[in-house]
């Protein structure tokens, strides 16, 4: 399994806007890409929002990020995401078990 750290520093007031998007259209997207989301977090006193995806990615994390952008259902959102944010991070991250070792 891949994973994306992706961190969003949102545009003043577009917090809920956007967590409405995410939730109602941005996760159903990604889960039809075959993603999955491990966790999401919201800072509302900073106006971030972090959330982790996950993927199989037999071909690469990267290569699974462009079917996603290509796809007809990232297509079909109403909006883009990053039209509401003043910045955005995606690191590819390694799972580590806790008892030792990655995951």
């Amino acid at each position: 399994m891949e994973y994306q750290l992706r961190t969003y520093e949102l545009r003043e007031g577009a917090m809920d806007e956007f967590l409405a998007l995410w939730r109602d259209h941005v996760v159903p997207a990604r889960r039809a890409c075959g993603f999955a989301v491990v966790g999401a977090w919201v800072d509302r006193e900073r106006g971030t929002f972090t959330w982790v995806a996950a993927h199989p990615a037999p071909a690469g994390i990267d290569a699974a990020e462009r079917a996603y952008l290509d796809s007809p259902q990232k297509a079909a959102l109403p909006r883009r995401p990053g039209e509401l944010f003043r910045s955005s991070s995606v690191r590819v991250v390694t799972a580590v078990d806790p008892d030792g070792g990655t995951a």
